[in-house]
């Protein structure tokens, strides 16, 4: 990214500044920021505007209803974000270690999914059984993927045919999770869309409670999902081969 767009930053009062880099995957710079004396953080990508007013109306809806999440912070002319600049409040916490914390994981991702069903698709996404006719979306590009992978993504997809949708956070790994004793945060709202709610549900020590036929659809789904995302690094290249031939 270039410096300059970090200029944006201004918005946000004569006072706020940039303090260090955070793992932010490959699509963003993410940084802690200092707004109004209060540690945040800044996330600053090449998402279009309507992408982002779909990610920090979704983050003020959840956060009303009492679900743990970053909070978009407004510019000082009440803006939620400015030249591709987002900046949240920052969420204490740290990852899931034990199979207790996973269940509440799983316990708030459920929430997630009630509170927002019948919510819009992000822009410019697709869901996993969209792509059972649709060649790509997002970050999804089947056509690079070879043929045969691209079936078996498919005969996994069209396994969830038929379910109801709603927001799923996309990547509930550790590193996007924050437990306190009192209360569980997903942040990293990058991959969130709308899709079947079980490829949220593939958990550690099957936290989620899903009995065995539940539990493979969801896995073979979401194994497919990860694959076609990330296509075509090492990790993607490895979630393929869990995906099962037609």
């Amino acid at each position: 990214m270039s410096p300059a767009r970090w200029d944006a930053l201004g918005q946000w009062g004569d006072d706020a500044a940039r303090i260090e880099p955070l793992a932010g995957g490959v699509a963003n710079e993410v940084w802690s920021v200092r707004v109004h004396g209060r540690l945040a953080v800044g996330r600053l990508g090449a998402r279009s505007d309507a992408d982002l007013a779909w990610e920090t109306g979704l983050l003020q809806h959840l956060g009303r209803a009492g679900l743990a999440v970053p909070m978009p912070i407004p510019t000082t002319d009440g803006r939620l974000f400015a030249d591709g600049l987002v900046v949240m409040t920052y969420v204490e916490g740290g990852p899931p270690e034990t199979a207790a914390d996973w269940r509440r994981v799983a316990d708030t991702l459920r929430r997630l999914h009630r509170l927002t069903q019948g919510w819009p698709q992000r822009p410019g996404w697709r869901g996993s059984t969209d792509l059972l006719h649709a060649a790509a979306g997002t970050k999804i590009d089947l056509a690079a993927m070879p043929p045969e992978g691209v079936a078996r993504c498919r005969a996994a997809w069209a396994r969830l045919v038929g379910r109801r949708t709603c927001v799923v956070h996309g990547d509930p790994n550790p590193g996007n999770i924050r437990i306190t004793a009192d209360r569980v945060a997903l942040i990293d709202w990058d991959e969130s869309h709308v899709d079947v709610p079980d490829l949220d549900l593939v958990l550690p020590h099957n936290a989620a409670g899903l009995d065995g036929a539940a539990h493979d659809i969801a896995a073979q789904a979401s194994a497919a999902w990860q694959a076609a995302v990330c296509w075509d690094d090492d990790y993607a290249i490895r979630r393929l081969a869990e995906v099962r031939a037609v």
